[in-house]
């Protein structure tokens, strides 16, 4: 029941990370575009052909800031990613170590109780002969 919770969180949390990255990428985007978008505008006195050329210098700028936010959002994602599978090692890890240390406690449980039993045992007997030995004497 504790796995199938834990995955619904892992997984809840992966579309949470997801859609937070998305988020992000939307915002720079948005950012990006208005920031830049004068450079888009057709310059004053300059005929309409119903589409907006940009000028090669203009260009260039916007080729190199999408290329900058590309490069930028994709080593963040990178290490994003490579964050998440050292997180998911790690968490396989601590389940694999506690279910070690539980069959561990188990053995020692049983160990226990074996010794106890054995205590129980070696103290009947010893009871049984000081009886005996009380018996020998007084008769």
């Amino acid at each position: 029941m504790n796995a199938t919770n834990r995955s619904e969180k892992v997984e809840s949390t992966e579309v949470d990370s997801n859609a937070a990255a998305s988020e992000v990428e939307a915002g720079i985007r948005d950012f990006v575009r208005n920031d830049v978008a004068y450079l888009r505008r057709p310059a004053t006195g300059a005929p309409n052909s119903g589409e907006t050329a940009l000028e090669p210098a203009q260009e260039a700028t916007v080729n190199n800031v999408n290329s900058l936010i590309q490069r930028v959002a994709g080593t963040s994602l990178a290490e994003i990613e490579n964050l998440i599978s050292e997180l998911e090692a790690l968490r396989d890890l601590l389940h694999a170590e506690g279910q070690r240390v539980q069959r561990e406690i188990s053995g020692y449980a049983q160990l226990s109780q074996a010794a106890m039993k054995s205590t129980r045992m070696i103290a009947d007997n010893v009871t049984q002969w000081k009886r005996s030995a009380e018996g020998l004497r007084n008769g």
